[in-house]
């Protein structure tokens, strides 16, 4: 038995022996192949339907369009630099650059997804993306993404960068629910920041106003909002309020338009107590 043993265990060495070598002439195989392989071209993949940097752009900073790439040994090929150097653009969230057998150089590229567009009250212009980061905007591509403007304070210093304001972190939380929410994406077109620093919702559908506030409760904020729409609307349509007020989380406030007739009333109203004073202070002067 113990005989047995020894000899199973000898071939399992042997076999462990022969694997080794068999991956260790495999891995040289390899690296002397990467050595004299030579770039025979460069594959780009950029994925998404939003083109803030488009291939051409790409080609530029990889050097592609002064032959800089094709042709050479990629062991001299910094593929590392490369990607830094896709990674410093701010509209490239990730990037990736490798070689494959073939000697094709594959550029992988994940762009910034924005999710708001934001007018701060220094007539400063930027994106704001998903992870809550400031963006330029792009000479190449516009986004139709959620607007936000007013008395925004947030700073842009041309470059990708955090929120530093509660209110901008507050406006982002806004847009990042409105965004993920298909019926709010589709009825809300705009954030204004008010004087007294409170949100308020500029819809496609219908000319009033919705005084959102802080971006506490949200998602009672909007079902609300909601209930209203299906209660309210339908008996008055979309035109008779002026202001919905949902900054509360336990009421909702319509503010109707004041029409002509509306107005007419009150201007008929003060001038009969204008009248009335008037009798009333000449009777007691007799």
């Amino acid at each position: 038995m113990n005989r047995k043993k020894l000899w199973r265990n000898i071939l399992i060495g042997a076999a462990w022996v022969i694997s080794l070598s068999g991956v260790v002439v495999l891995m040289s195989f390899i690296s002397f192949k990467k050595e004299t392989m030579v770039c025979k071209d460069v594959k780009i993949y950029i994925p998404g339907s939003q083109y803030f940097i488009d291939k051409d752009e790409v080609d530029n900073i990889l050097g592609l369009n002064s032959n800089n790439l094709i042709g050479r040994r990629i062991a001299n090929i910094n593929l590392n630099d490369l990607e830094r150097k896709l990674k410093a653009n701010p509209f490239i969230e990730y990037a990736k650059v490798y070689a494959d057998m073939d000697g094709v150089i594959q550029v992988e590229i994940s762009q910034r997804q924005p999710i708001m567009r934001v007018l701060n009250q220094f007539d400063q212009d930027f994106y704001i993306d998903e992870h809550g980061l400031k963006i330029p905007l792009s000479a190449n591509f516009t986004a139709r993404v959620l607007a936000a403007n007013g008395y925004i304070e947030e700073p842009f210093g041309n470059r990708v960068d955090t929120l530093h304001t509660q209110l901008a972190r507050e406006v982002f939380k806004t847009a990042d629910f409105i965004t993920h929410d298909s019926l709010w994406n589709a009825q809300i077109a705009q954030i204004y920041v008010n004087q007294q620093h409170e949100m308020e919702l500029i819809p496609r559908v219908g000319n009033h106003r919705i005084l959102l506030g802080n971006a506490d409760s949200l998602q009672t904020k909007f079902s609300n909002l909601l209930a209203f729409y299906k209660q309210a609307i339908p008996r008055v349509g979309w035109d008779a309020y002026q202001v919905i007020n949902i900054k509360y989380a336990n009421q909702v406030i319509g503010v109707k338009k004041t029409t002509k007739a509306d107005s007419a009333k009150v201007s008929s109203a003060l001038k009969a107590d204008s009248i009335n004073k008037s009798i009333q202070d000449t009777s007691h002067t007799n």
